[in-house]
């Protein structure tokens, strides 16, 4: 079966009250200890597989999840066990076989052997939800992530689907969110329990995925698929961002990068498709904004600075920059836990659209790829704020290049990328220069070796826009791959 589910974690202030309002007549409680199984160089976490046995109550249950799509749905086939008292069961695989994760278990296991790798001991607090256009369980789970001697507190709370609408499922989190402040997480319980086995707070900062569109798709589908693909790298680094104390600057940069790609599609192709709200393009924007500048400096401290340091400037570090709300207190907020609920639900969708996908894209593709060349033939002439312009439309045209890719001929869709990725990376070299440049002239007057890097920083903005002018160029000439 697929399971689709929903989870949230809880801020301290709001437990004891979420408990109350979980725990109703109706509720049940339950005592959950699980083993999770894998193989000493974890193959089944490295094909996103989770197998455990669970002891539920009295009861005993081993449960396949199998890789989902990073937001809400994976599949799931799950055993009762019968098991003499006293006696701890060892995860067999076999009782999967036949299930398509059951498969997925036997490719990724291969002659591995099975050992129990990290554990969950749980107290659950559920019960069903009925609300307009679902049947939800609702289960609060608080107690500890476990492997050897060291623990992990866990306090979440999950909405499963088990009849109706996914956009009813949405809806009804959405008023809890409300009430009681909580932030979705995407992480699953094996993901983070994997993490404690390693002792890692972290995961791998997560990067866009490509994107296999079906040759035949209408324009609303299209669009779906590509807000359902984005929000994977985003949602991804925001669930680290958002609950972890210490993150690494690679987590917010590829956080922002999928921002980016997301607010590309909703510009580029949300015109194709009448069910997209006008607003979550400004929405994207505002929370985008609040992420920026410690990202921008985090990127100049590890490009710009070495090569000032190597210049001759030994003791030049960047200007602090003014504080700014915190990525994570940002993504911490009810409006952005909405605003990742509304995209969610809308990937989800679906809608009817008989408008074809492929010629309006083309459309879509020529005129911004028209826009590129007008500015790139005249980049020399423009200001910095128009080649800032540029630098974003150059972006927007990789993106949904890459989105749209597999409906045109692979070869030409790679040398019109050739040209492409190098005329974005001068253009952010330039954009680096230029926002060093700001930041080093409000501190000129007062530290020499400021004034050293304007005028380093001179010279460098020369080469980068040459570099520039040349990239820009062999875009020009590029042949589009959708004509």
């Amino acid at each position: 079966m697929t399971e689709i589910e929903l989870k949230f974690q809880v801020p301290a202030a709001r437990r004891a009250a979420l408990g109350k309002a979980v725990a109703t007549a109706t509720a049940r409680r339950i005592s959950l200890r699980a083993s999770y199984f894998d193989t000493a160089d974890r193959r089944l976490g490295r094909a996103g597989l989770a197998l455990r046995v669970r002891k539920e109550g009295r009861r005993w249950v081993q449960t396949l999840k199998g890789a989902g799509d990073g937001i809400w749905q994976r599949l799931e086939h799950e055993v009762p066990l019968r098991v003499a008292p006293g006696v701890m069961p060892l995860a067999d695989p076999a009782l999967h076989d036949g299930t398509p994760a059951g498969d997925a278990l036997r490719q990724a296991l291969g002659d591995g052997e099975l050992q129990a790798i990290y554990g969950t001991e749980v107290t659950r607090t559920q019960r069903l939800l009925r609300a307009p256009g679902c049947v939800v369980e609702l289960a609060l789970d608080q107690g500890a992530l476990t492997a050897g001697e060291r623990r992990w507190p866990l306090c979440e709370l999950e909405f499963e689907l088990k009849a109706g609408d996914a956009a009813a499922l949405v809806a009804l989190a959405a008023r809890w969110v409300q009430r009681f402040g909580l932030t979705l997480d995407v992480r699953t319980k094996a993901e983070r329990g994997d993490r404690l086995a390693r002792d890692q707070r972290l995961g791998a900062p997560v990067k866009a995925q490509p994107l296999a569109l079906p040759a035949d798709v209408d324009c609303d589908s299209a669009l779906r698929r590509v807000v359902g693909n984005c929000l994977q790298q985003v949602l991804a680094n925001a669930s680290d961002l958002t609950h972890e104390a210490d993150t690494e600057p690679e987590h917010l940069h590829q956080l922002r990068v999928g921002l980016r790609r997301l607010r590309t599609a909703l510009r580029e192709l949300g015109p194709l498709s009448p069910a997209l709200p006008a607003d979550w393009g400004e929405a994207l924007g505002t929370l985008f904004g609040r992420l920026g500048s410690a990202r921008d400096r985090d990127a100049l401290a590890q490009t710009l600075l070495p090569a000032l340091h190597k210049a001759g400037a030994d003791d030049l570090q960047l200007p602090v920059i003014e504080a700014e709300p915190a990525a994570r207190i940002a993504l911490r907020e009810n409006a952005t836990t909405l605003l990742w609920l509304q995209l969610v639900a809308f990937a989800a969708g679906s809608a009817v659209s008989e408008q074809a996908f492929v010629p309006a894209v083309q459309k879509r593709l020529a005129r911004l790829f028209k826009q590129v060349r007008a500015d790139a033939a005249r980049f020399d002439a423009l200001d910095d704020t128009a080649r800032h312009r540029l630098r974003k439309r150059v972006k927007r045209l990789r993106y949904l290049s890459e989105f749209v890719g597999t409906l045109f001929r692979p070869r030409r869709l790679r040398a019109f990328l050739k040209r492409l990725a190098p005329a974005q990376e001068a253009l952010g070299d330039f954009n680096d220069v230029c926002v060093a440049r700001a930041l080093f002239k409000g501190a000129a007057d007062d530290d020499p070796m400021a004034m050293f890097a304007l005028g380093w920083l001179a010279h460098e903005r020369d080469d980068a826009i040459a570099r520039c002018s040349k990239a820009l160029a062999r875009l020009r000439r590029a042949q589009p791959f959708w004509a």
